[in-house]
């Protein structure tokens, strides 16, 4: 009989949390692109995102014997990335300005006047994310780039679900605001 993966993943962390470290290394090769992209989705800083990702992972180590086998690790895991991403943030004392080059383009490959104004709205965006607040910034980072429901982005953050409604309109709010005459802006430089 085949396990599924929440039965492999539950194993995984049953072992973990005796102190396998291969099987701890195995939950973090599965958990590593989202806390990474959501973790950089936050600070905008591709080494700080590394930096804050790995010590999210140490947290996690050290932490996992309290986690409760049966709920959602990704959930947990998002909780400890999020507030080490913070962490990291405060001890630079400044937002590090995100580093564009390494923005990803989609496949297939556009021309170079569509790579230009991709990678231009993509600057744009990413700007105005640094902007939010930390508490607005979370919220929207783990719904739109960690893909979590509004009860998980609640159970991660520890605040209440209407709390995460209301974030979340006023993130995207405060972004439809920043964006619209930058967009326009770029629209008509290209046109």
């Amino acid at each position: 009989m085949a396990l599924t993966q929440a039965e492999t993943e539950t194993e995984l962390i049953i072992h973990a949390q005796h102190g396998d470290r291969h099987a701890y290394g195995e939950l973090v090769r599965c958990h590593h692109p989202g806390v990474v992209n959501v973790v950089y989705h936050l600070c905008g800083d591709t080494q700080l995102a590394e930096d804050a990702a790995q010590e999210a992972f140490i947290q996690a180590w050290v932490h996992l014997p309290s986690f409760q086998p049966g709920t959602s690790l990704r959930n947990w895991l998002y909780r400890i990335a999020v507030n080490a991403a913070l962490d990291v943030i405060r001890r630079n004392a400044k937002t590090a300005e995100a580093d564009f080059d390494e923005l990803p383009l989609p496949d297939p490959q556009p021309g170079p006047e569509a790579a230009l104004i991709q990678k231009e709205r993509a600057a744009t965006v990413q700007k105005a994310i640094l902007a939010l607040t930390e508490a607005s910034r979370a919220v929207l980072v783990l719904r739109e780039y960690g893909g979590l429901s509004y009860q998980e982005i609640s159970t991660a953050l520890n605040i209440p679900l209407g709390t995460v409604m209301s974030r979340l309109n006023y993130a995207r709010t405060q972004l439809k605001q920043l964006l619209a005459p930058q967009l326009v802006t770029l629209e008509i430089e290209h046109a």
